[in-house]
Protein backbone atom coordinates (compact mmCIF):
# COMPACT_ATOMS: atom_id res chain seq x y z
CA UNK A 1 0.00 0.00 0.00
CA UNK A 2 1.17 3.75 -0.72
CA UNK A 3 1.06 5.60 1.70
CA UNK A 4 0.32 9.23 1.07
CA UNK A 5 4.01 11.33 1.56
CA UNK A 6 4.59 14.29 3.93
CA UNK A 7 6.71 16.78 3.31
CA UNK A 8 9.88 15.92 5.63
CA UNK A 9 12.17 16.73 2.88
CA UNK A 10 10.36 20.29 2.32
CA UNK A 11 12.96 22.95 0.99
CA UNK A 12 15.82 20.73 0.06
CA UNK A 13 17.19 19.71 -3.08
CA UNK A 14 17.95 16.40 -4.18
CA UNK A 15 19.60 15.32 -7.37
CA UNK A 16 18.90 11.26 -8.45
CA UNK A 17 20.55 9.57 -11.21
CA UNK A 18 19.01 6.74 -13.04
CA UNK A 19 18.52 4.42 -15.30
CA UNK A 20 21.84 2.67 -17.47
CA UNK A 21 24.30 4.05 -19.23
CA UNK A 22 25.43 3.62 -22.93
CA UNK A 23 28.69 3.46 -24.09
CA UNK A 24 29.60 3.10 -27.95
CA UNK A 25 31.31 1.12 -29.92
CA UNK A 26 30.33 2.42 -33.13
CA UNK A 27 27.68 4.02 -34.65
CA UNK A 28 25.17 1.51 -34.23
CA UNK A 29 26.62 -0.72 -31.59
CA UNK A 30 26.93 -0.13 -27.10
CA UNK A 31 27.91 -1.79 -24.17
CA UNK A 32 25.30 -1.34 -21.24
CA UNK A 33 23.23 -3.08 -18.84
CA UNK A 34 19.74 -4.38 -17.53
CA UNK A 35 18.91 -1.25 -15.51
CA UNK A 36 15.39 0.26 -16.64
CA UNK A 37 15.80 3.16 -14.43
CA UNK A 38 12.50 2.29 -12.63
CA UNK A 39 13.45 2.41 -8.84
CA UNK A 40 15.48 5.05 -9.51
CA UNK A 41 12.79 7.34 -11.32
CA UNK A 42 10.99 6.17 -8.33
CA UNK A 43 13.02 6.93 -5.73
CA UNK A 44 12.88 10.90 -7.80
CA UNK A 45 9.38 10.76 -7.25
CA UNK A 46 9.20 9.64 -3.79
CA UNK A 47 11.78 12.56 -3.18
CA UNK A 48 9.26 14.92 -5.22
CA UNK A 49 6.43 13.76 -3.00
CA UNK A 50 8.45 14.08 0.17
CA UNK A 51 9.00 18.00 -0.29
CA UNK A 52 12.18 18.09 -2.25
CA UNK A 53 13.26 19.75 -5.52
CA UNK A 54 14.42 17.27 -7.73
CA UNK A 55 16.79 17.09 -10.75
CA UNK A 56 16.86 13.49 -12.15
CA UNK A 57 19.68 12.93 -13.97
CA UNK A 58 18.45 9.66 -16.63
CA UNK A 59 20.38 7.34 -18.70
CA UNK A 60 18.18 5.63 -22.13
CA UNK A 61 14.82 5.18 -20.72
CA UNK A 62 11.48 5.52 -21.90
CA UNK A 63 10.04 6.36 -18.95
CA UNK A 64 8.35 9.40 -17.47
CA UNK A 65 8.29 11.69 -14.76
CA UNK A 66 6.47 14.23 -12.40
CA UNK A 67 6.26 17.81 -14.72
CA UNK A 68 7.88 19.55 -11.32
CA UNK A 69 11.46 17.47 -11.78
CA UNK A 70 13.94 18.55 -14.08
CA UNK A 71 14.65 15.93 -15.98
CA UNK A 72 18.47 16.00 -17.58
CA UNK A 73 18.92 13.15 -20.08
CA UNK A 74 22.56 11.78 -21.12
CA UNK A 75 23.25 8.60 -22.51
CA UNK A 76 27.44 7.67 -21.31
CA UNK A 77 29.02 7.40 -17.75
CA UNK A 78 31.34 10.22 -18.66
CA UNK A 79 27.67 12.80 -19.45
CA UNK A 80 26.22 11.68 -16.31
CA UNK A 81 28.88 12.53 -14.43
CA UNK A 82 29.45 16.00 -15.93
CA UNK A 83 25.77 16.19 -15.15
CA UNK A 84 26.03 15.06 -11.64
CA UNK A 85 28.57 17.60 -10.81
CA UNK A 86 27.08 20.30 -12.30
CA UNK A 87 23.32 19.58 -10.65
CA UNK A 88 25.19 18.91 -7.43
CA UNK A 89 26.86 22.34 -6.86
CA UNK A 90 23.30 23.64 -5.89
CA UNK A 91 21.74 20.19 -4.04
CA UNK A 92 21.76 19.09 -0.43
CA UNK A 93 21.62 15.29 -0.90
CA UNK A 94 22.33 12.97 -3.77
CA UNK A 95 20.85 9.50 -4.70
CA UNK A 96 23.17 7.54 -7.03
CA UNK A 97 20.90 5.04 -8.03
CA UNK A 98 21.80 4.80 -11.81
CA UNK A 99 24.09 1.50 -13.55
CA UNK A 100 26.45 3.25 -14.59
CA UNK A 101 28.82 1.45 -16.89
CA UNK A 102 32.45 0.40 -15.30
CA UNK A 103 34.04 0.13 -18.60
CA UNK A 104 34.09 2.21 -22.03
CA UNK A 105 35.49 1.27 -25.36
CA UNK A 106 38.79 2.92 -25.74
CA UNK A 107 38.52 3.82 -29.57
CA UNK A 108 35.13 3.96 -30.77
CA UNK A 109 34.81 3.28 -34.05
CA UNK A 110 34.01 6.00 -36.64
CA UNK A 111 32.05 3.70 -38.90
CA UNK A 112 30.25 0.61 -38.16
CA UNK A 113 32.29 -2.15 -37.50
CA UNK A 114 31.93 -5.25 -40.26
CA UNK A 115 32.09 -8.40 -39.63
CA UNK A 116 35.49 -10.16 -40.30
CA UNK A 117 36.47 -13.43 -39.10
CA UNK A 118 35.54 -15.87 -36.20
CA UNK A 119 36.61 -13.43 -33.34
CA UNK A 120 36.86 -9.69 -32.22
CA UNK A 121 38.56 -8.00 -29.49
CA UNK A 122 37.67 -4.61 -28.09
CA UNK A 123 40.07 -2.87 -25.95
CA UNK A 124 37.92 -1.57 -22.58
CA UNK A 125 39.02 1.45 -20.49
CA UNK A 126 37.96 2.13 -16.78
CA UNK A 127 35.11 4.57 -16.79
CA UNK A 128 35.30 7.93 -14.20
CA UNK A 129 34.08 6.85 -10.52
CA UNK A 130 31.13 9.11 -10.36
CA UNK A 131 30.81 8.73 -6.70
CA UNK A 132 34.70 9.29 -5.67
CA UNK A 133 34.54 11.84 -7.69
CA UNK A 134 31.27 13.64 -6.28
CA UNK A 135 32.75 13.07 -2.42
CA UNK A 136 35.92 14.74 -3.30
CA UNK A 137 34.30 17.75 -5.21
CA UNK A 138 31.64 17.94 -2.21
CA UNK A 139 32.49 16.51 1.13
CA UNK A 140 29.63 18.07 2.98
CA UNK A 141 26.80 16.49 0.30
CA UNK A 142 24.58 13.98 1.54
CA UNK A 143 25.40 11.07 -0.55
CA UNK A 144 23.68 8.06 -1.12
CA UNK A 145 24.56 5.14 -3.42
CA UNK A 146 23.18 1.95 -4.79
CA UNK A 147 25.05 -1.75 -5.13
CA UNK A 148 23.58 -4.68 -7.02
CA UNK A 149 25.19 -7.77 -6.26
CA UNK A 150 24.74 -11.56 -7.12
CA UNK A 151 27.15 -12.50 -3.91
CA UNK A 152 27.95 -11.40 -1.04
CA UNK A 153 25.62 -8.39 -0.36
CA UNK A 154 26.47 -6.91 3.17
CA UNK A 155 30.48 -6.97 2.71
CA UNK A 156 30.23 -5.65 -0.85
CA UNK A 157 28.00 -3.02 0.23
CA UNK A 158 29.58 -1.95 2.91
CA UNK A 159 33.20 -2.22 1.62
CA UNK A 160 31.65 0.78 -1.21
CA UNK A 161 29.74 2.85 1.69
CA UNK A 162 33.26 3.10 3.24
CA UNK A 163 35.61 3.50 -0.09
CA UNK A 164 33.33 5.81 -1.25
CA UNK A 165 32.49 7.75 1.77
CA UNK A 166 29.12 7.41 1.39
CA UNK A 167 26.23 8.30 4.25
CA UNK A 168 24.09 5.40 2.74
CA UNK A 169 23.76 2.50 0.21
CA UNK A 170 21.28 0.71 -0.69
CA UNK A 171 22.11 -2.68 -1.99
CA UNK A 172 19.64 -5.36 -3.71
CA UNK A 173 20.11 -9.05 -4.94
CA UNK A 174 20.15 -8.75 -8.68
CA UNK A 175 19.64 -11.61 -11.70
CA UNK A 176 17.19 -14.53 -11.29
CA UNK A 177 14.50 -12.57 -12.26
CA UNK A 178 15.47 -10.00 -9.11
CA UNK A 179 15.45 -6.02 -9.30
CA UNK A 180 15.92 -5.65 -13.46
CA UNK A 181 13.51 -5.21 -15.73
CA UNK A 182 10.43 -6.25 -12.66
CA UNK A 183 8.26 -3.78 -10.60
CA UNK A 184 9.34 -5.03 -7.40
CA UNK A 185 12.19 -4.79 -5.41
CA UNK A 186 13.90 -5.21 -2.38
CA UNK A 187 16.61 -3.16 -0.16
CA UNK A 188 19.48 -3.92 2.29
CA UNK A 189 20.36 -0.45 3.57
CA UNK A 190 23.41 0.20 5.49
CA UNK A 191 24.99 2.67 7.13
CA UNK A 192 28.50 3.34 9.29
CA UNK A 193 26.60 2.11 12.42
CA UNK A 194 23.54 0.32 11.36
CA UNK A 195 21.50 -0.98 8.90
CA UNK A 196 18.00 -1.47 7.89
CA UNK A 197 15.84 -3.94 5.94
CA UNK A 198 13.32 -2.88 3.10
CA UNK A 199 11.13 -5.91 2.26
CA UNK A 200 9.85 -6.92 -1.18
CA UNK A 201 7.37 -4.82 -2.39
CA UNK A 202 6.47 -2.18 -5.54
CA UNK A 203 9.63 -0.02 -6.56
CA UNK A 204 7.29 2.98 -6.15
CA UNK A 205 6.56 1.51 -2.40
CA UNK A 206 10.17 0.42 -2.14
CA UNK A 207 11.29 4.18 -2.72
CA UNK A 208 9.31 5.92 0.10
CA UNK A 209 10.55 3.66 2.64
CA UNK A 210 14.03 4.31 1.29
CA UNK A 211 12.86 8.13 1.49
CA UNK A 212 11.80 7.77 4.86
CA UNK A 213 15.39 6.64 5.78
CA UNK A 214 17.36 8.86 4.06
CA UNK A 215 15.08 11.58 5.96
CA UNK A 216 15.96 10.43 9.21
CA UNK A 217 19.60 10.10 8.63
CA UNK A 218 19.80 13.44 7.33
CA UNK A 219 17.94 14.58 10.08
CA UNK A 220 20.73 12.40 13.02
CA UNK A 221 23.69 13.92 10.76
CA UNK A 222 22.16 17.29 11.40
CA UNK A 223 21.95 16.62 14.43
CA UNK A 224 25.57 15.64 15.14
CA UNK A 225 26.23 19.12 13.38
CA UNK A 226 27.37 18.32 10.40
CA UNK A 227 25.53 20.22 6.95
Amino acid sequence: MIVRAQPILKGLRAVVTAGPTREPIDPVRFISNRSSGKQGFAVAEALHAAGAEVTLIAGPSALAVHGDITRVDVETAQQMLDASMQAAAHADLLVAAAAVADYRVDTVARQKIKKSGDTLTLQLVKNPDILVALRQQFPALFLVGFAAETEKLEEHARGKLARKGLDLIAANWVGAGKAFDVDDNALSVFWADGQQEIASASKAEVAQQLVQLIAQRWQARATQGVT
